[in-house]
């Protein structure tokens, strides 16, 4: 054995012991000395919900890369934050691979999933490999129902959207007699039966209670059922895709009744989806209108010129990105183990709203708007349900 290759084994297992130099599970040190910390997202990036995703996407990348234009110190060495972003498909099975693929990559914390029913599953392999999990989209209260102290979200859950759109469509509406359609999804039919407990407490009669998928586009059986009981409103609660067909069906049956949906169907997708029938439907979001968020209109302009016009939750994974950032600032550690106590007791002025959160991981103070379309564009109707924050 050569003398050289004595010393360089010698070399080698000082490096390994000396204080400081033990890597961590979660960064890196790249060859410039800087520390490289990972950041998952997960959306779908194919397939019909793709729009959606890839604003989330979006939204999550521009907050990286604002980041790192920061030139963020953790540690003591500069921060070069990375996103390692996959494709969830809007698939809870799919879900559940993509999860474990970045628990495996070392990440810091993932941002997702967009839907409910990916969030859900997925939070339980985030939770048993100790990783944070901000969802910017999954309103679903089953999300942090679960007990799973890594889960966090940065709007408002269904109990205050459900509550929220059953006393509107009964005492802003009127509505006596509702039909509810769900898509079968954790979000679908969670927000659903929310609306409807909300409904019935109001004093309205739900005449129907139907069911589709969030793959279907054909939906003159489920409309024609429902044309029977004569509603005066019929609730929707599942995505754009589904939302827009089913508009022009209900037009194309004469339906005179108001149509309603959760935030899923709140984008520009669903007008262009339903054309003309999109005239006078009403949607909900969790948060207060873009123009009236704390940094919503700067965060427009930059992200239009960047990307293009938002389509949904862009904001709030610009949020969910820089609260988990200040999270690893304040603790000084890209650790989970280490910034997740912070995180959880953190005040953080987004540009969506303050972020702050409950024992839960729920999001304090969370408001919901109501929209409708008016001449072709989402038209602000109303904020309610914020709870002020100290």
């Amino acid at each position: 054995m050569s003398s050289r290759f004595i010393r360089s084994l010698l070399i080698t297992a000082v490096m390994l012991i000396l204080p400081g130099c033990e890597k961590s599970p979660t960064v890196e040190q790249s060859t410039s000395g800087e520390l490289v910390v990972r950041i998952g997202a997960s959306a779908p990036l194919t397939g019909p919900q793709a729009h959606i995703g890839k604003d989330n996407e979006s939204g999550t990348r521009m907050a990286i890369e604002d980041a790192n234009a920061k030139g963020i110190v953790i540690g003591g060495r500069k921060v070069r934050f990375e996103l390692i972003s996959e494709d969830d498909q809007a698939d809870p099975k799919t879900a559940t691979i993509v999860a474990q693929k970045l628990v495996d990559n070392k990440v810091s914390g993932v941002i997702g999933h967009l839907n409910s029913g990916t969030s859900i599953p997925a939070s339980r392999i985030y939770h048993d490999n100790g990783i944070v999990q901000i969802s910017p989209s999954a309103t679903a209260v089953e999300f942090t129902a679960n007990g799973y102290k890594t889960a966090f979200r940065v709007m408002a859950n269904d109990a205050q959207q459900g509550r929220v759109l059953g006393g509107y469509a009964t005492m802003k509406l009127a509505a006596k007699k509702i039909a509810v359609i769900d898509d079968r999804t954790g979000y679908g039919q969670g927000l659903a039966d929310e609306f409807i407990k909300s409904a019935q407490a109001n004093g309205a009669q739900i005449v129907a209670r139907e069911y589709t998928n969030d793959k279907a586009y054909d939906f003159t059986a489920v409309l024609t059922a429902v044309k029977g009981k004569q509603p005066d409103l019929l609730f929707f609660a599942g995505m754009d895709p589904q939302a827009g067909p089913m508009a022009k069906q209900l037009k194309a049956l004469a339906l005179n009744l108001k149509f309603m949906m959760g935030d899923g169907g709140y984008t520009p997708q669903f007008i262009k989806l339903a054309g003309d029938a999109a005239e006078g439907a009403y949607a909900s979001l969790p948060g207060v209108p873009l123009d009236k968020m704390p940094g919503g209109k700067e965060f427009e302009t930059r992200f239009v010129a960047k990307y293009q016009p938002i389509q949904l939750y862009a904001p709030y994974c610009y949020d969910a990105v820089n609260v988990m950032i200040a999270a690893m600032q304040k603790a000084d550690s890209a650790e989970p183990a280490k910034y997740l106590p912070v995180l959880a007791g953190i005040s953080h002025d987004g540009v969506t709203a303050k972020i702050q959160f409950d024992e839960k991981g729920d999001l304090k103070g969370g408001a919901i708007t109501l929209y409708q379309v008016q001449q072709g564009k989402w038209q602000p109707l109303e904020t309610l349900g914020a709870v002020k924050q100290d």
